[in-house]
């Protein structure tokens, strides 16, 4: 495996968080940049929320100015599934118990195993950047309790498949799955992305709910819809939802 063409990598053994230090390096941005962190202080996931991240785990954020619009950026946590789908795939030998879960989750064996953070960042003069942030639970796992009330329970990758990965392998199989599923995206656009990710779904075709704010959508599991929407069949119809937290 080698090292994607014109991506840079900075691997620092302690920072704040890396979606912070990547903020702080888009002013000097040359290219797509991976930063990894051996352990973060401060890291974060979703709507501000504390990311435990023990060391040993994984932690990196890939930085750069994308083309195309936000919205089209915002696709990006797809390819990002689909990348850590692959790296996992790749370091373990195994594909058995791996899912996607809608919008930012990798599940092995039902459990959460990785989560992905997207940033943007608009620019002087034009344009955004856009940040995405990756945390991998590589040798251990959060507490329940550490969970919000009705999350997906956390697992490990070391506990549910005794594979032991360093956080450095991991990061140039992620960055290398990431550069080809980016391409594919460049190429040919969200469709084939939206096509992969769909094969590779957790609970397509059952009941979930998805809560947005203070509303919660219950239905059947239809499919993501060309925008990157999440498609629901409920008894008021179907329903299309660009944002939510999803629970089974």
């Amino acid at each position: 495996m080698s090292w994607p063409e014109g991506y840079g990598r900075r691997v620092l053994d302690s920072i704040d968080s890396t979606s912070a230090e990547a903020a702080r390096s888009i002013p000097t941005l040359a290219g797509p940049e991976w930063i990894m962190a051996r352990h973060q202080t401060e890291a974060r996931g979703r709507r501000g929320r504390r990311w435990i991240n023990p060391v040993g785990n994984f932690s990196a954020t890939l930085v750069y100015r994308p083309t195309g619009s936000p919205q089209e950026a915002a696709l990006r946590s797809f390819i990002a599934a689909l990348a850590l789908f692959d790296a996992i795939a790749g370091v373990t030998g195994r594909v058995d118990g791996l899912a996607v879960k809608w919008p930012n989750d990798v599940l092995l064996n039902g459990g959460k195993l990785a989560g992905i953070l997207l940033e943007s960042q608009a620019l002087k003069g034009g344009g955004f950047a856009l940040s995405i942030g990756i945390g991998v639970n590589l040798v251990q796992a959060p507490d329940a309790c550490d969970v919000e009330e009705g999350a997906v329970r956390p697992v490990s990758l070391l506990s549910e498949t005794g594979c032991e990965v360093t956080p450095e392998a991991f990061l140039e199989a992620l960055a290398d799955a990431f550069a080809k599923w980016e391409m594919q995206f460049q190429q040919f656009g969200f469709a084939p992305i939206r096509e992969a990710w769909l094969a590779r779904a957790a609970r397509l075709g059952e009941v979930i709910r998805a809560r947005t704010g203070s509303s919660e959508h219950v239905g059947t599991f239809e499919t993501v819809d060309a925008i990157g929407q999440l498609v629901l069949k409920t008894s008021r119809g179907r329903q299309a939802i660009p944002a939510a937290d999803v629970y089974f």
